[in-house]
């Protein structure tokens, strides 16, 4: 099925937490089928940018045209299921036609290959990250929304995780927050736009 893309388009963005003005006229474009990666100091709007961009905040103010219907993501928190093991917290997100081979390949490549039946309650920081990243790549999506994806791995593993996420793109947009230049070169950054 081809799944027609759009550039995401974000118009003159407000957003305020209480008299904290967090997001004051922001505008950008997210090219579709593009690796776009914001960068800014703490507390400048990014997660809450892309919180918007998910849906999970409103705006005081401006738009966001452009946003699929299907999206997947890496938030800050790794948000899995504790009880589940690795294989299973990829399962129930993946897309129509994924099989147990597809999910054993891709956490393999991420390193988890001995911890696919591990329950994730078990698992270090940087591992529930890595399984994190592959249920998101393997969800059905158009738009794949990664925010500090690499928090909590070494340099071996975050090269192995970018690798990994350019691999499973096959096309998607990829709005990317990470504090490090050497993420975003991982990533193969088609735009960096700087918050502030």
């Amino acid at each position: 099925m081809i799944i027609k893309m759009e550039d995401i388009r974000v118009e003159s963005l407000y957003k305020s937490f209480g008299s904290k003005p967090v997001l004051k006229d922001f505008s950008a474009t997210f090219t579709a089928g593009q690796v776009s990666i914001i960068m800014g100091e703490s507390g400048c709007g990014k997660t809450t940018l892309l919180n918007i961009v998910l849906g999970i905040e409103k705006p005081d103010g401006g738009r966001i045209l452009g946003v699929p219907a299907r999206v997947s993501a890496v938030f800050q928190e790794d948000r899995l299921c504790e009880d589940f093991s690795a294989g299973t917290n990829v399962r129930i997100t993946a897309a129509k036609g994924i099989t147990q081979k597809d999910i054993s390949d891709a956490l393999t490549a991420l390193g988890l290959g001995d911890n696919i039946k591990t329950p994730v309650r078990e698992l270090s920081g940087g591992m529930k990250r890595r399984v994190a990243i592959a249920r998101a790549m393997l969800a059905e999506s158009a738009l794949v929304v990664l925010d500090e994806p690499f928090t909590g791995l070494d340099s071996a593993n975050r090269a192995a995780a970018a690798a990994f996420i350019l691999s499973r793109l096959n096309g998607r947009t990829l709005i990317a927050v990470t504090h490090s230049t050497a993420d975003a070169d991982l990533l193969g950054a088609c735009q960096i736009i700087r918050m502030t």
